[in-house]
This record gives C-alpha cells, sequence and structure tokens, in this order.
C-alpha cells in the first residue's frame, strides 16, 4: 500500500515566486524546490507580558525530532489554498480555529540546507493571538510531543544572540499519553536552526502585535 506521504504533491516555485510546476515532498526536499508552507506562531498576553508558544517535534520525525520549532506549521498541498492551511493547527495542536482568527503577517523565505535535505520554503506567516494563556491542547502524537511557552522579550534576545539561554515552561507528552509539566532552560541546540533572514524577518513581523 503507498502511503498519503509518498504521493503527495506540492506546488513548484522558482526563486521569484512564479509557479513552475509540482513534485512530490520527497522531491522537493531532494532537489530543493522552492514550495509553499503554512506557519502559525501563537503568542499571549499574560499579566501583561508578551509570551511566545513553540512545539517540541515527536521522536519519531523523520526530520529534526525532539527540537522546539513554530507552534505549527505544514506543507501546503497542490490542490490547497493558503487558507486551508489553518488545519495544521488543528491538526497539530487539536485547537478549533478558523481562517479569520488569525492575522496574515506575509510570505517570508526560508531555507535548512542539508546535506541531503534542501528545504527551500515560501512560508505564509500568521500570528494567532490571545489575551489569555493557551491551555487547550490536544496534540497529534505523531507529529508533536510537546509545547512550551517562553517570555517573548526574552526569545528576542535570545534569537539576536544577546543571550544565551531562555527558560520555557509547559508541558511534554510520554509514551503513556501523559501530560508531564516541564519548566527547563533551553539552548540554540534545543531548537531547528532556521536561518536568519527567517527568524528575524518574523520576530519583527511578530513584534509589530506584541
Amino acid at each position: 500500500m503507498v502511503s498519503t506521504l509518498q504521493v503527495e504533491s506540492l506546488k513548484i516555485f522558482d526563486e521569484f515566486g512564479n509557479h513552475i510546476g509540482e513534485a512530490t515532498r520527497d522531491e522537493v526536499h531532494k532537489n530543493g524546490f522552492w514550495h509553499e508552507t503554512f506557519h502559525c506562531w501563537l503568542m499571549s498576553i499574560e499579566n501583561g507580558i508578551p509570551m511566545i508558544y513553540f512545539q517540541k517535534r515527536s521522536q519519531t520525525k523523520k526530520d529534526f525530532p525532539n527540537l522546539l520549532d513554530i507552534t505549527a506549521a505544514g506543507h501546503l498541498l497542490a490542490h490547497e489554498t493558503v487558507s486551508d492551511g489553518i488545519r495544521e493547527v488543528h491538526e497539530e495542536l487539536g485547537i478549533e480555529v478558523n481562517i479569520e482568527e488569525v492575522l496574515p503577517l506575509g510570505i517570508v523565505k526560508n531555507s535548512i540546507n542539508l546535506q541531503n535535505f534542501h528545504d527551500h520554503e515560501l512560508s505564509h506567516v500568521f500570528l494567532l493571538r490571545r489575551n489569555e494563556p493557551f491551555t487547550k491542547f490536544n496534540l497529534q502524537k505523531e507529529e508533536v510531543s510537546g509545547i512550551v511557552k517562553a517570555n517573548f522579550n526574552e526569545y528576542y534576545d535570545f534569537a539576536y544572540g544577546l543571550i544565551e539561554s531562555i527558560e520555557v515552561e509547559g508541558f511534554e507528552v510520554n509514551e503513556q499519553d501523559e501530560k508531564i509539566t516541564v519548566r527547563k532552560t533551553v539552548y540554540k541546540e534545543h531548537f531547528v536552526i532556521h536561518e536568519n533572514n527567517y527568524l528575524f524577518s518574523v520576530l519583527e513581523l511578530l513584534k509589530q502585535h506584541v
């Protein structure tokens, strides 16, 4: 039986954003084709302090297992519109949200190049912000094994290299599907390494809405 992952078709683009065809997900990452993704960052205001949320990628993920990453993100399939990408928030985090609730921040290029993995994304970036903590998570354990949050201003300094570590708190799900509270210090090696152009661009966009 052929898996869904193997037959996923994505639109591919040149570096200027012109649509040039379609390719499978494996072909996209092998050949470094530009393709579309949906990124949704969650932020909340707690006691007047802006907080930013990160997902912990499942240990079973093929790419970057156990690392902290964008709150919810995924590929846009060839037949999908940008608005369809909101499904990622529900699928990965279990949060019911519609596209009208998120704020579009624009398209930001995002590239990660490894030996046999070339990920060139045209990322449609969105912000989901609430004035109270997010608490009702029902994680898709095949994709996400935990959620943590950090002070946004501290993460901003951390991303720009002004401080070496930050404190995060949240929960992780163990093998028995139990939520285990976590509070710990994390460093750069605990995060998926996105290129600075992407990360700095997103942080400046988010900062406008803090």
